[in-house]
């Protein structure tokens, strides 16, 4: 049997319950906060002053060709290798069936030679067709925001800084189209990362420094073409407008199943988070200074909602009703300045506002107090078991469901919406997809994804079987739940459990899931194309590689514009 006790064991602390924290709207809601991973991993480089330098850079005057970083860390030296092309603006995509794109690169052990550099000529710009060894952590490639990245270039070329508007309608010139790790194509599987690359032994490391990256490269190559377009009037892009240059992601459905298929690993994470909340409404000591920082933050985040440019109407509505309740809150809070506890302004926020502008506080009480709880940073990582416990009784297994799962059998699988969309992949690219199971067919290839159905499908074989024998007969009479039984069981010992939705349901939102994932990447910045996918913003704000040894600062939550710099 798997340990009973959390592993969090902090006595006296007020976790939010599972039926408030696993709902799927809630979910949809998060924001990044300390423990994201982006912002875990670039505190490790300031932290530990990682050194990193364009060890080759053989460009063209267009900007084509391939520059490889050098990363050398307290332990390991690592090589990024980027190989820049020209694209044809009529086959430029950001969906997976594409071929090619405007970089494509790969993160990997060591120094690359002449001769490891021709292999990666090869292989690296095929992407899937290709093929790269156990040293590899990442491959990934990206395209550039065209119009965003010429208007920059341009502006550069004539002496002038980007405009803020123009840049902050997009917020990015490069967006990745995939980041890869974990084994694929060749590449270090997650064990091998864990357990040799101490640097990149958290979760996505290896991909979020990948995009980290790719960011430079973009700043780096923007200023290089401009320079060569003209030398004598070019100037280089100030360094605030750096920081304020992310790096463009597009998340569609390839995210939601990882959620649905690691139970484990997504508690953890949210049991980490929670614990962190926990502490801080415990522990935070309300004071002048940590009040004025909750205001400056607040007033911070408003901003932020408000910069935000999407074209999404419901989007829009989300980020001015959480500006609009977080401006009240603010107001509340300033007007109750004997507040003895951060719970007070929760439990104000519970009562009287939506899951956004709740999850909203959260973050930016989070954001006040990280000494609290970044001692849980390397407890993000799970031993991913699902263990079958034979000798538990049917009865016991019956009572676990109804004790554990109760949100799953009061859906009704009868009805036809319940079950009106099924999960696939395609056969092109292997991507996951929604289908419409009465009007569609390939239902027969359908993903295991609803854990919500296959719970109440189990529980009426339960019902119907010995309940004094063993969960051991019980599979043996019914091996179509074997794969369930062994998921409840390891499940109803974790704190949080499944996320309680049901994926089938035909007006299911796969944009919850995505958003959700994308909050513990550090992803707060989002303009959804549809209920499908969506364009988000990663590391904007976040330090340059020109800080590191410069400053330690985390300071980057809710990026805004730049004040004070001259684009005229």
């Amino acid at each position: 049997m798997i340990n009973t006790t959390p592993h969090i064991s902090d006595e006296g602390l007020k976790f939010r319950p599972a039926d408030v924290v696993m709902n799927l709207n809630r979910l949809g809601t998060l924001y990044p906060y300390p423990l994201s991973f982006m912002r875990s991993l670039v505190r490790r480089i300031l932290n530990e002053k990682w050194e990193i330098k364009r060890a080759q850079s053989s460009l063209c005057e267009q900007g084509y060709g391939h520059v490889v970083y050098e990363i050398k860390t307290k332990t390991a030296l690592y090589s990024y290798v980027v190989f820049a092309d020209y694209l044809d603006p009529n086959i430029r995509s950001d969906r997976v069936i594409a071929e090619k794109w405007d970089i494509t690169m790969t993160l990997c052990e060591g120094r690359v030679g002449d001769d490891r550099l021709e292999e990666f000529r090869k292989n690296v710009p095929l992407q899937e067709k290709g093929r790269v060894d156990s040293t590899c952590l990442s491959l990934s490639r990206a395209n550039k925001s065209a119009r965003n990245f010429n208007y920059v270039v341009d502006r550069l070329a004539s002496g002038r800084q980007p405009d803020f508007e123009a840049m902050a309608k997009v917020g990015y010139l490069y967006r990745t189209t995939a980041v890869y790790g974990s084994g694929k194509f060749g590449m270090a599987d997650w064990q091998k990362v864990y357990g040799t690359y101490d640097d990149f032994a958290r979760p996505f490391a290896a991909e979020m420094f990948s995009c980290f990256l790719i960011r430079d490269f973009s700043i780096f190559q923007a200023n290089y073409v401009a320079k060569k377009r003209a030398p004598e009037t070019a100037v280089v892009m100030d360094e605030d407008i750096q920081r304020y240059v992310g790096i463009g992601n597009a998340t569609g459905l390839g995210m939601a199943p990882y959620l649905i298929n690691h139970p484990l690993l997504i508690n953890n994470w949210i049991e980490i988070r929670e614990a962190a909340l926990a502490r801080v409404k415990q522990y935070g000591a309300v004071k002048v200074n940590t009040r004025g920082h909750f205001t400056c933050l607040a007033e911070k985040a408003i901003q932020h909602l408000e910069e935000i440019a999407t074209d999404n109407h419901d989007q829009n509505v989300i980020n001015n009703k959480a500006r609009e309740d977080m401006g009240q809150i603010l107001s509340w809070f300033d007007a109750n300045a004997s507040l003895q506890n951060w719970s007070q302004i929760t439990d104000f926020a519970e009562a009287n506002y939506g899951h956004e502008a709740q999850e909203l506080l959260n973050a930016i009480l989070l954001e006040v107090f990280p000494e609290l709880f970044l001692d849980l940073e390397d407890e993000l990582n799970v031993d991913e078991k699902y263990t079958l416990i034979p000798e538990m009784s049917v009865n016991k297994l019956r009572q676990t469901i109804e004790d554990k799962y109760g949100w799953a059998l009061s859906i009704d699988f009868d009805d036809k919406v319940c079950r009106g969309t099924f999960w696939y992949r395609s056969e092109e690219k292997l991507e996951p997809r929604l289908g419409d199971r009465y009007r569609e067919p390939g239902a027969e290839k359908e993903m295991l994804l609803g854990i919500a159905c296959c719970v109440r499908e189990c529980y009426d074989d339960l019902t119907e079987f010995d309940q004094k024998v063993l969960v051991a007969e019980f599979v043996m009479a019914h091996p179509e739940h074997r794969y369930m039984v062994r998921r409840i069981q390891t499940m109803a010992l974790t704190r949080y459990g499944e996320i309680r939705a049901n994926v089938l349901d035909k007006d299911v939102l796969p944009i919850h899931l995505l958003r959700c994932k994308l909050s513990f990447f550090g992803v707060g910045k989002f303009d959804p194309r549809s209920r499908l996918w969506v364009r988000n913003t990663m590391f904007q704000g976040a330090p340059l590689i020109s800080d590191i040894g410069r400053t330690t600062e985390d300071t980057w939550c809710f990026p805004i514009k730049p004040q004070n710099v001259d684009n005229t």
